[in-house]
């Protein structure tokens, strides 16, 4: 049956038991629902033309009762369960239990009459469900009945299988490309209230956060002493909300994917140099931030522990094997033994905010400090991993 993932590049139909599509498929089964019952005029306008000269016309008769019967009760089931494998498999074994009792019942001096249009209504719903390689198979199925019924191989019934055949195949593409374009509607509108709401949350931001750090910043040079460093921390944090406003990174990209060398630039500043490559450095969006994250955290931990003095330098190696980013300073360095006591005491900034981060991106992160020679937090992670966990990251934090 025919899916998709999204490395193949195909879109994912719907499974026959899910109903979660609702839209342009349960249109669709609204659609297949009046053709079949339009398509059982056919073989009821053939009968009445050529009633007098039917073999059994009361047979006949109610071969079209129960078919209209069937169309009623699988349309019904359709629409409020959606395409479930068992209704598929039972609506095409009808069909074809059909073709056989219409040669029985519908003929005239031997001649079978088809119940023309109404065979397809199981093939359209074949190719709704599954695609176009099931609406094809299942048109192949129904045709073949067909030519065992009604006299093997002839013009008509190699016509009819062309038509059951051609029309699986057509609707199922014509549904592969409607769902498709109504993901990609779905994703843009996704992306158009992100993009407002974001605005609104800068607008907020500028209004009471940003307003309230740079009267900090100013009235904490003015007094000096312990609150001029109180205005300094103010000042980097401003930095950082203002750079994270403006940045573009921080927009949802059309393909998933973030550029970590942007999110990482953010810390460039005074006391933080920023090394990176000059191309993009594309990862999974959730990596890319969860990576991100990691290296902020890093930073941070230098502001926190560290003296006003203290510059850090952020290096992002780029290769195709892993992502690695490195942020050394040239801080008092961190005792032997003091990241385990801290982790003892419960203080995981370490712990959970850099290294378990990165391990749950399929990493490593290795601390390497002594006191007086300066700090250095070297996070990587594999390309293989990280492009893995942005498919599969949401799903192992159980989101």
């Amino acid at each position: 049956m025919q899916g998709a993932g999204s490395r193949s590049g195909r879109v994912r139909l719907a499974r026959p038991c899910e109903n979660s599509s609702v839209g342009i498929q349960t249109q669709l089964r609204r659609a297949i629902s009046v053709f079949r019952f339009v398509a059982l005029g056919y073989p009821v306008l053939l009968g009445a033309l050529a009633f007098e000269t039917l073999v059994r016309p009361v047979e006949a008769a109610l071969l079209v009762v129960v078919l209209a019967a069937w169309t009623g009760a699988v349309s019904h089931r359709y629409r409020h369960r959606g395409y479930e494998p068992k209704a598929l498999y039972a609506d095409l074994a009808v069909t074809a239990a059909a073709i056989a009792a219409s040669s029985w019942a519908l003929a005239t001096d031997g001649v079978p009459i088809s119940v023309g249009p109404w065979l397809a209504g199981s093939v359209l719903a074949w190719a709704a469900a599954w695609g176009r390689r099931s609406g094809a198979i299942a048109g192949a199925v129904v045709a073949a009945f067909g030519m065992v019924f009604r006299g093997g191989v002839h013009e008509s019934t190699v016509n009819e299988a062309a038509l059951l055949v051609l029309t699986g195949f057509v609707c199922g593409h014509l549904v592969r490309l409607g769902v498709k374009a109504e993901q990609r509607m779905r994703e843009a509108a996704e992306r158009n209230a992100a993009a407002r709401e974001r605005e609104r949350l800068a607008r907020d931001i500028h209004d009471s956060v940003l307003q309230v750090l740079a009267l900090v910043q100013r009235r904490g040079t003015e007094i000096g002493g312990e609150a001029a460093e109180l205005g300094r921390l103010a000042g980097r944090q401003e930095e950082a909300l203002r750079a994270l406003i403006r940045s573009e990174s921080y927009r949802h990209p059309l393909d998933g994917q973030r550029d970590l060398r942007e999110l990482v630039g953010r810390h460039e500043g005074a006391d933080v140099t920023v090394a990176a490559p000059a191309t993009p450095v594309l990862l999974p969006a959730e990596t890319a931030r969860q990576f991100a994250a990691a290296v902020a955290s890093a930073v941070d931990n230098v502001r926190e522990h560290c003296p006003a003095s203290t510059r850090v330098w952020l290096l992002l190696e780029d290769d195709a094997e892993a992502v690695t980013v490195s942020v050394r300073d040239d801080g008092p360095g961190i005792a032997p033994g003091r990241l385990a006591e801290a982790a003892a005491e419960g203080r995981l900034g370490v712990a959970q905010s850099i290294e378990g981060r990165i391990r749950e991106l399929g990493g490593t992160a290795a601390v390497t400090s002594a006191p007086g020679e300066g700090t250095e937090v070297e996070m990587r992670v594999p390309r293989l991993t990280a492009e893995a966990g942005g498919a599969g990251g949401d799903a192992r934090r159980g989101r």
